[in-house]
């Protein structure tokens, strides 16, 4: 064989790599929805795939009042459950299923999406005990990150904290109730009466978050972690979700009042939902399940606007690194990439629908270059980069091994069941030269800085972390691409 044809062989290979032609978006799917089951906290089902991972926290709540709090997801590589991230990726989980149900289906994982958003509901309906109050954290971040031991047996304080009347947080009922709602959507079709479950307790936290105003870190030591920059963005996605789950003129007025929009938002987050409220709502309108409103004009001039600065023609563009992926912030940046390219995945169905194109300050966008765009972003996750490196765990042969994650960090328990104490999980497993003896299949980490590089480093919690809201605007993503 010439060197020349093993050369030209080789230059293929990469121009495929490259293009993302090589990329197996259904097995990265599958994986992403494998990711939440290794970050299930409670009594684990007999179904569960994620073998290393075992029951934990099986008390929680018994402190706060004797009540159960069992079940819900660890936030991200710590033992933590917060409220506002957990709703978030519920929401996010559940518009997946809404808009993507479909090739869910065809790829034998909507029962699998399903499953994974009800882990979420089932415990935020446990939560939601009384209409006034919201249990919205178990555990504490300080004590947590002051240790380094697995879910299964750790020591520090479960302390609960919730939102009451006296105690208001609109931005954690505000999120909380988008959840349900869109949940309720996602099951409607599946288990009806679920889903009128799910919309009761939505309904009751929406009128909780619009009566009672107020940041929730206030009153929950979330501070730190997950500071809330205000509420009236979850009112209104919350209201959005309402409109589209029940079709009640009141969340219609609420989404119709004057100058609500958000305007032109610079990322969608777990912080921050305009960008998502706006195109829920045009695409709701556009797909006539929700009645033209007056401000529609307003909501879908503000999602385009987004959308023209992803694509690099806009007023206000969205940084990007020097290969091409987008570049909101140094710490854990793929979380906001996942969200922006979910975005440009349902306006790209929206434009293919109407035929129509968004008319961009420096020309015009339609629904192919949507798709490019948003595949070039899910390919450069993928491996589709200058280090060749996967930053979703378990997808590809090359991917992190040290992933800042506790459970998948120290071995697991079901092979050494002897305790891992407190300090001693820093000595033996964080600071160990050595691969994490669990994969966590599917999880996102940060991903790399802004020039494209990444320390595959367990202390690098900026860039190796993974957290749940990193993956599940991802699911609906990859729904679509495979």
């Amino acid at each position: 064989m010439s060197n020349l044809f093993v050369f030209g062989f080789a230059f293929c290979l990469f121009v495929l790599a490259k293009n993302g032609a090589s990329m197996d978006y259904g097995a990265a799917l599958t994986k992403s929805l494998l990711y939440y089951e290794a970050q299930r906290s409670g009594k684990l089902p007999g179904n569960q795939r994620v073998q290393w991972r075992g029951d934990s926290a099986l008390h929680d709540g018994k402190n706060g009042g004797n009540i159960d709090l069992v079940g819900g997801y660890y936030d991200a590589g710590d033992n933590v459950k917060f409220g506002l991230p957990m709703a978030f990726t519920v929401t996010m989980l559940s518009w997946s299923v809404v808009e993507f149900g479909p090739q869910l289906q065809a790829r034998h994982e909507l029962k699998n999406a399903l499953n994974a958003i009800k882990w979420g509901t089932d415990y935020l309906i446990k939560a939601h005990p009384q209409p006034n109050v919201l249990y919205g954290q178990v555990g504490e971040g300080g004590s947590d990150h002051a240790c380094w031991q697995r879910p299964e047996e750790m020591t520090t304080p479960r302390t609960v904290f919730k939102i009451d009347e006296q105690h208001p947080g609109a931005d954690l009922a505000g999120e909380t109730a988008a959840a349900l709602a869109a949940a309720a959507v996602a099951f409607k079709q599946f288990n009806s009466r679920y889903s009128s479950t799910l919309i009761n307790h939505a309904k009751q936290l929406f009128d909780f978050a619009k009566n009672h105003p107020g940041e929730y870190h206030n009153y929950i030591p979330a501070g730190g972690f997950y500071s809330s920059s205000g509420y009236e963005d979850e009112l209104l996605w919350a209201a959005a979700w309402l409109a589209r789950a029940t079709n009640d003129k009141q969340y219609l007025h609420f989404i119709d009042r004057p100058n609500i929009s958000g305007g032109t938002r610079s990322m969608f987050s777990w912080d921050d939902k305009y960008i998502g409220a706006q195109v829920l709502i045009t695409k709701s309108v556009a797909d006539r399940i929700l009645p033209r409103i007056r401000n529609f004009d307003q909501y879908k001039a503000s999602a385009e606007q987004f959308i023209c600065n992803c694509m690099q023609k806009g007023n206000g563009n969205v940084q990007r690194t020097g290969h091409g992926l987008l570049w909101f912030q140094e710490w854990n940046n793929l979380q906001y990439v996942t969200s922006a390219t979910f975005i440009t995945t349902v306006y790209a169905e929206l434009l293919a629908k109407t035929k129509d194109s968004i008319h961009c300050p420096r020309g015009n966008v339609w629904s192919s270059d949507l798709f490019s765009f948003t595949k070039s972003q899910v390919d450069y996750i993928l491996g589709s980069n200058p280090k060749r490196l996967s930053y979703m765990v378990g997808f590809g042969n090359n991917y992190p091994k040290r992933v800042h994650h506790r459970g998948a960090s120290i071995v697991s328990i079901k092979k050494q069941p002897a305790p891992v104490g407190c300090q001693e999980g820093f000595d033996l497993w964080f600071h160990k030269n050595a691969d994490n003896p669990n994969v966590i299949h599917g999880a996102i980490v940060g991903g790399p800085n802004q020039s494209d590089e990444y320390g595959d480093v367990r202390e690098n919690y900026q860039q190796a972390e993974p957290a749940t809201a990193n993956t599940a605007p991802f699911v609906g993503v990859l729904a679509r691409l495979a």
